[in-house]
């Protein structure tokens, strides 16, 4: 039973999709005789629709606990599944990986080169910090007590390998298929006490996954860092002029502001701000908003652009920039000169592998090795890299979203970075239109 069904359960449950499309996919499914895969069934048409393009719109994966909206960011087993985790349109607060019980099927998971591994490792290193892990499919087990504790000692030394605390981490044994333990404590394993997991303020315990997911703590929205957004999409919409929109990682943007745009060098004023056909007064980080900007044309600003506050840290572009970088799977070796196209937050630049500085440890961070000719699959380096064109990113440190990128090559993800310094272009004197003039008299 699929990421898809358990998914599906839990939005059918909780009433994320409303029930016109529920009942329009089941008589599909019934008529597919796909009736006993409802839920993954459910799922698996928002995704196809979404991927269509019929709705962009990932609200349909939502659901509710008592205490959360939960929305459902994205799975493996969608293509860009990995590129997508890492310049994310969202960053996750949780990751739950999903463990499948069965027999032959855990074990080729975690192995050394599974996806498990590559997923927990990206979940990991990009800064998603709770994890809960579920073990599916305990039905096939005939509900064994003897096989949960097996994986549960076997994935708690792999996730400690990673960089999570096993004791920190809900570990919950379910039945995506049957819904044992998702939403309601099933009566098939009575030898299952509950989940706990120990975290600074105390001891958190549970029976569900739902419960699970509920006992996570939010993290602390970045509103008062400068404002950094980067562009979607720019529209040209007449009558309104030139509306560019993108996804509020850090800070704050509202009608009167001075915004610059880098690598662009521009800087104008935002006469208003809106979400979902609404005025806002202020857009925070997580909102998906659109802006009408003055006095600047469609061709000045482009996707991958970023928006800042002109007075506040206004972002510039990058004339180098310094980057842990993790291979995952290249075929061959990698060194100076390699320049694949990098994909952060919403750009999508080639860049130059400069020079390799040194080999490190991914765990301890420590060196291994100074200057090596090459990189291959599976290590960790300091490389210095060197954009083909302007491009706008950020330490991850200061700003998480700006600062972790995917490597692309042969139409597939081969490394990871996350950027530790970067070295900003002084570039000359931007376009400053009259209406940001005028703002700055004010």
């Amino acid at each position: 039973m699929s990421l898809s069904a358990i998914t599906g359960h839990l939005i059918y449950q909780c009433g994320g999709i409303d029930k016109r499309t529920i009942e329009k996919f089941e008589k599909e499914a019934a008529e597919l005789g796909k009736g006993s895969f409802k839920y993954a069934w459910v799922l698996d048409k928002l995704k196809a629709e979404r991927e269509r393009g019929i709705t962009i719109d990932i609200a349909l994966w939502k659901f509710e606990t008592p205490r959360y909206y939960v929305t459902v960011i994205d799975a493996p087993g969608h293509r860009d599944f990995i590129k997508n985790m890492i310049t994310g349109t969202s960053q996750a607060d949780c990751a739950i990986l999903i463990i499948a019980a069965g027999t032959g099927e855990f074990e080729a998971g975690i192995s050394k080169d599974g996806q498990t591994r590559e997923h927990a490792l990206l979940a990991y290193t990009l800064g998603v910090k709770n994890l809960i892990v579920a073990i599916n499919k305990m039905d096939t087990t005939k509900w064994s007590e003897a096989r949960y504790q097996e994986i549960i000692k076997e994935t708690s030394s792999f996730i400690k390998k990673v960089g999570y605390n096993p004791k920190a981490v809900a570990f919950v044994p379910i039945s995506g298929f049957n819904g044992d333990n998702m939403l309601t404590p099933s009566t098939n394993c009575p030898w299952y006490k509950g989940w706990e997991r120990e975290i600074k303020s105390g001891k958190l315990s549970g029976k569900t996954l739902l419960e699970a997911i509920d006992s996570i703590e939010p993290p602390k929205r970045p509103v008062d860092k400068p404002l950094r957004l980067p562009l979607q999409d720019v529209y040209k919409i007449g009558g309104i002029g030139t509306v560019p929109v993108g996804r509020i990682e850090t800070g704050v943007i509202k009608p009167g502001m001075v915004v610059t745009f880098a690598p662009s060098n521009v800087t104008t004023e935002v006469k208003s701000v809106e979400m979902h056909h609404e005025q806002l007064t202020e857009g925070q980080p997580g909102d998906n908003v659109g802006f009408n900007v003055k006095n600047v044309s469609v061709k000045d600003i482009r996707r991958g652009n970023v928006a800042g506050d002109s007075k506040n840290d206004p972002p510039m572009g990058a004339a180098s920039f310094t980057a842990q970088v993790i291979v995952l799977n290249h075929p061959g070796q990698v060194g100076a000169g390699y320049a694949p196209v990098l994909d952060c937050h919403t750009a999508h630049i080639a860049c130059k592998f400069a020079e390799i500085q040194e080999k490190i440890d991914r765990r301890t961070g420590k060196a291994t090795e100074a200057a090596p000719k090459f990189i291959k699959s599976g290590d960790s380096a300091i490389v210095k890299m060197v954009p083909s064109k302007p491009m706008c990113v950020e330490a991850f440190t200061d700003y998480p979203p700006l600062g972790r990128f995917a490597v692309r090559d042969m139409r597939q993800t081969v490394a990871v970075g996350v950027i530790k310094a970067v070295e900003k272009s002084s570039g000359a004197a931007g376009k400053v239109t009259k209406s940001a003039a005028k703002a700055a008299k004010k």
